[in-house]
């Protein structure tokens, strides 16, 4: 990849079939994420046109954020031990309901080059959980890249994403045609 080129390459593809699906079925998104830091955003606005069903998206890196953006209470704060596919399913049912968007995908990882903070559940640089909310439910998928690069890993943890999403609404689509 390029240092210069945005989206990476691989990213592209994935890119064209949410695109089009959203675009074709009048459908939109938005994205709360935490380790990307903002790149799963910047990859869905890189398509032209995307604010036909971009919705908007929030970069809640920090617990203060969560609690100001994305519906966390002083209760979930006390009790965070790191990031779960519970945390963002959360995140994205709250993205959702706010934006009102049709989905939401949702992250929260450890890029590195360290773990987590002590007492995490996920440690391990390399380790994110994904989310997706949508009408008919939440559903979640947890990736490993065994990586402790950081930079890598906020690329990896992006790609996985629209991977996810990109699936999420093929069978979606599968399923309305039937």
């Amino acid at each position: 990849m390029s240092n210069t080129q945005f989206p990476p390459e691989s990213f592209r593809p994935l890119l064209a079939k949410i695109a089009t699906h959203l675009k074709e079925r009048k459908e939109s998104i938005s994205v709360a994420e935490t380790s990307t830091g903002g790149l799963i955003s910047a990859a869905l606005l890189s398509v032209p046109g995307a604010s036909a069903y971009y919705k908007g998206g929030l970069t809640v890196y920090t617990l203060e954020s969560r609690k100001a953006f994305a519906g966390w209470t002083d209760e979930t704060v006390k009790d965070y031990r790191g990031p779960t596919p519970a945390i963002v399913s959360g995140l994205a049912e709250s993205a959702r309901e706010k934006l009102e968007s049709t989905y939401t995908i949702s992250e929260s990882g450890v890029a590195g080059p360290t773990g987590g903070r002590s007492g995490f559940r996920n440690q391990k640089p390399g380790y994110t959980a994904l989310a997706i909310a949508s009408a008919s439910g939440t559903k979640t998928k947890e990736i490993d890249t065994n990586v402790a690069d950081r930079e890598r890993n906020m690329i990896l943890f992006t790609e996985e994403a629209l991977k996810f999403l990109a699936e999420t609404l093929e069978l979606d689509s599968d399923r309305s045609n039937l």
